[in-house]
């Protein structure tokens, strides 16, 4: 478990873990977090501001501003952009990492099953709310990066890629840090998601931006806000017909608070990197393996 990660619940047993989360009011906790982390009176949002820098010891020196009272509001700190040259790209034929965060698990995917952690699993068809979809993903490998309240918080392109389509997935919001993954099945795949799915000179690849108890917004540098509200039903984009091409270390989008992307590739694909596993840090831009097929 990451030393600077604040859980309330890890302490607790599983059963009373999960009993706890799924009593909480998610969604509007999350949507008064939301509301709060856009609040722009000075003296509240630069109390957070330094609030959450002592308690994570966020580094400012690569912020593009590195005056964390000159933010609007604790959003636009949280989201905060780097300066150029902060996160250098492999060089290619290098499968990039796509955020800053931990890996919590990656591998091969067994049939359509995806490994959460130790006794837990779920399918890429639920994660992708599209059994259809997943069928690429057959035997093939993911990654799952967990994202850390003091983390950079923008979600970048792993390699060249057009993207065609994506879809929003209802869900909870329960909490993706460790100790909630260990505890709950098939988390990923029952918590609010955005599937995004692309076409790469190396085949196809799907990216999923998971929400999470006080996430309070997921964006696309194309559709802006896409949660919250926090939707009931299903909400598909059809990017086929738009050519949206985005470069390998683009940015796609970004999360407010902590929160989890998970890679899918098909298999053959490309070969992780043997010198990182579960439990390492990464930093965007950084190689997570080779790409057999060199992606544009």
């Amino acid at each position: 478990t990451d030393p600077q990660s604040t859980d309330s619940f890890m302490m607790l047993p599983p059963l009373l873990e999960h009993g706890l989360q799924a009593m909480l009011p998610t969604r509007w906790l999350s949507a008064l977090m939301h509301r709060f982390a856009a609040i722009q009176q000075p003296w509240i949002k630069q109390a957070t501001i330094d609030f959450v820098r002592r308690t994570y010891a966020i580094d400012m020196s690569e912020a593009q501003e590195e005056d964390p009272h000159a933010y609007a509001s604790f959003n636009d700190f949280f989201t905060r952009s780097l300066k150029p040259g902060s996160r250098p790209l492999a060089e290619p034929p290098a499968l990039l990492s796509p955020v800053d965060g931990t890996i919590s698990q990656w591998g091969r995917i067994h049939g359509d099953t995806v490994f959460q952690a130790k006794g837990r699993s779920f399918s890429a068809g639920a994660l992708l709310g599209d059994n259809a979809a997943a069928q690429a993903y057959q035997d093939g490998e993911f990654a799952t990066i967990y994202l850390a309240p003091y983390n950079y918080h923008r979600i970048h392109m792993p390699m060249a890629a057009r993207l065609v389509s994506g879809r929003y997935i209802p869900g909870r919001l329960f909490s993706v840090q460790p100790s909630t993954v260990r505890a709950i099945d098939g988390l990923f795949a029952r918590n609010e998601r955005l599937a995004l799915h692309f076409e790469s000179a190396s085949g196809p690849f799907a990216m999923v931006l998971v929400g999470a108890l006080f996430v309070g917004s997921i964006e696309t540098v194309i559709e802006g806000k896409i949660s919250p509200p926090h939707w009931r039903a299903p909400r598909d984009y059809d990017y086929r017909n738009q050519n949206v091409q985005l470069d390998r270390g683009e940015e796609l989008g970004r999360f407010n608070m902590g929160s989890t992307v998970i890679l899918l590739k098909p298999p053959g694909m490309a070969r992780w990197r043997e010198d990182v596993g579960p439990g390492d840090a990464v930093r965007m831009g950084q190689s997570l393996g080779q790409l057999v097929t060199t992606a544009i």
